[in-house]
């Protein structure tokens, strides 16, 4: 046949263009682009052949080779797959869209138009981005079957293409770029293989170059592992090799702590591979540390860190997605996010904490081994994942009051300790775990036998409103309000008790209040303590001594919180200083043991006391006239 020569539309050179300067924001994806058209062309021979008895017959080795001629500065990247009759040129080349080429245009000029995640599948532009780097392009093709001839497309994407037959021995399809001079590293084969291990890494038949123009050896070692393990039975596959792989994607190379592998099948069609590594990285704290997952379509490399597959607080997990319904945009370069990213993202989030609920149920040492590393990032969870609020707060754990810190407990294991006549859920907030288990709130809870969850992380102070309350119970704070212990009986002999004292030591009571007015807001007695003097309890609402701290330290202004001291009715110390108060009220050391108190107070709750010097001086005083 003679060279027959076609224009393209004016609408179609709209879209070369765009694709050619705006579309992509990396020149290189064009590798990847034709990579994935070569895969997907042997894929189609195999697929195919299940019916066609002439393909079938053809058994080729598949492959894809990638050959630079850096003399004549030409980049050839071939397959043995199907290849393309005349017909199929024009229709797949010569034509980017049979129909609504109009609103592609428009969509790609507005990069974020409604239709834009929908024009995938629909347009065939990644073969267009070879004209990024490409002076020409040129197709050498022959379809698969019985009395097939070889074609030849070529252009200069700039006004049309022509068509004519070519001399080709074996099915397949090459691409055929004639590099602008400012991209020829493309012909360096080091530069080839950080491309192909970047984005096509998995494609599942070998790609391997060559130089000198000539097609490489069929002994030269492949650019890619070709080891998309998600796809395989996870039955099939070694824990070794789920750890070369993990370390392959991460460059960590202590194995991971546990490995995830799922398919999905039915509203969404998806596969993951996700790992929980050992230890948490150094940056895993930082603010605006990108995570998320690598995400494949079909083999095929589209990105790292896409966030919308994962929660925040789940950002230590690592691992690939690969699935053929996520919607891209046209450049596939961006995810949408939209109905099936979320359900995506549901079934991942909802697998992993699966996994871990199982973990804990049937391995509890390792379980912690893993809280510990992770157990405060996933508490973040509370206050931004309202869907899987009851599944995370059952992962969670907290060192017991009853065991002095020394063991974590959950809220099941709590609610299932709990002594007869128990009604709430308590905790403590403390700057740390030594702080909590010497708090002297605990001292009345623990003659009756009650648990306490000592809440000594950080993020303790931000998720506590989000765990109010649990199977019924309400979780109470033993430093705020009153607390309610004891049946009715009990309660009202404390009543009788503490009104008695109230009246003997009402003086003293009164004394103390006018000494420190300005700090406290009120002074009682209490039967909350055994063995300490005294302690400060807050208001129910009201911000905790850590988290005060807390805001201080991050210079935000909080205003000041006026708490109880609360005294302890049956110390020596009380009854000492009710004694000396009612020896003779101008005794000058009541002053002093009232600063001291509060002092002691602010000391057990892990609070600098009021004037530090001045608390130092008081106790050196007491220690020399001892």
């Amino acid at each position: 046949m003679e060279k027959k020569t076609c224009s393209f539309q004016a609408e179609i050179q709209q879209v070369l263009d765009l694709v050619i300067h705006s579309l992509y924001s990396k020149k290189e994806i064009f590798l990847r682009e034709l990579i994935s058209n070569a895969s997907d062309a042997i894929d189609r021979a195999q697929y195919l052949a299940l019916t066609d008895k002439t393909l079938a017959a053809e058994n080729p080795e598949w492959k894809i080779d990638i050959i630079a001629d850096k003399e004549d500065k030409i980049l050839m990247i071939a397959d043995n797959g199907l290849g393309m009759t005349e017909e199929e040129l024009e229709k797949n080349l010569g034509v980017i869209a049979n129909s609504g080429t109009k609103s592609f245009i428009k969509a790609l000029q507005e990069q974020k138009g409604a239709d834009q995640p929908q024009l995938i599948g629909q347009f065939g532009v990644g073969f267009y981005s070879a004209f990024m780097v490409a002076q020409t392009v040129s197709v050498i093709t022959l379809r698969r079957g019985e009395g097939q001839k070889a074609y030849k497309w070529e252009s200069d994407g700039a006004g049309g293409y022509t068509i004519e037959e070519a001399a080709r021995d074996k099915p397949g399809t090459t691409i055929v770029l004639k590099l602008r001079p400012e991209f020829e590293e493309y012909l360096d084969e080091w530069r080839v293989r950080e491309l192909v291990k970047r984005y096509s890494d998995f494609i599942a038949y070998p790609i391997r170059f060559g130089d000198k123009g000539e097609p490489p050896a069929a002994d030269v070692a492949p650019l890619n592992t070709m080891k998309a393990i998600w796809k395989r039975d996870k039955k099939e596959v070694k824990p070794e090799e789920y750890n070369e792989f993990y370390t392959h994607i991460t460059h960590d190379h202590i194995p991971p702590f546990k490995t995830i592998h799922m398919s999905v099948e039915g509203v969404v069609e998806f596969k993951a591979l996700l790992f929980l590594p050992k230890e948490a990285s150094y940056d895993l704290m930082m603010p605006n540390r990108k995570f998320g997952l690598n995400l494949y379509v079909r083999n095929v490399f589209i990105g790292a860190d896409f966030d919308l597959l994962l929660p925040e607080y789940l950002r230590f997990v690592k691992g690939v997605v690969d699935s053929s319904d996520l919607p891209l945009n046209v450049s596939r370069e961006m995810l949408q996010d939209d109905a099936v990213i979320r359900k995506i993202k549901s079934n991942i989030t909802n697998k992993i904490l699966s996994e871990l609920a199982d973990l804990m149920a049937n391995d509890r040492a390792a379980y912690e081994t893993f809280y510990a590393a992770f157990g405060r990032i996933l508490k973040e969870g509370l206050y931004s994942d309202w869907d899987n609020a009851d599944k995370l707060k059952k992962l969670l754990l907290f060192p017991s009051a009853k065991e002095n810190g020394a063991k974590n407990v959950s809220l099941d294991e709590y609610l299932k300790a709990m002594p007869e006549g128990q009604k709430d859920l308590y905790y403590l907030i403390a700057e740390d775990l030594e702080t909590a288990v010497s708090s002297p709130h605990l001292e009345g809870l623990r003659k009756r036998g009650y648990d306490v969850l000592l809440f000594v992380d950080p993020i303790d102070q931000w998720i506590v409103d989000n765990l109010r309350e649990y199977e019924g119970k309400k979780l109470v704070a033993i430093d705020k309000g009153s607390l309610d212990l004891g049946d009715e009986s009990e309660k009202a002999a404390e009543k009788k008790k503490l009104d008695a004292a109230t009246a003997d030591f009402k003086p003293l009571l009164e004394f103390i209040q006018e000494r420190l007015k300005e700090d406290i807001k009120e002074v009682r007695l209490s039967p909350r303590m055994t063995d300490s003097a005294c302690c400060l309890v807050a208001d129910e609402n009201a911000m905790s001594p850590s988290m005060e701290r807390m805001m201080r330290a991050m210079h935000q202004e909080v205003p000041k919180q006026m708490r109880i001291l609360e005294l302890n009715v049956d110390h020596p110390l009380v009854k000492r200083m009710a004694d000396m108060l009612a020896a003779d009220k101008a005794d000058t050391r009541l002053a002093d043991y009232a600063d001291l108190l509060y002092g002691e107070a602010l000391l057990s709750e892990g609070s600098a006391p009021k004037d530090p010097a001045r608390f130092t001086k008081l106790i050196t005083a007491l220690m020399v006239n001892a």
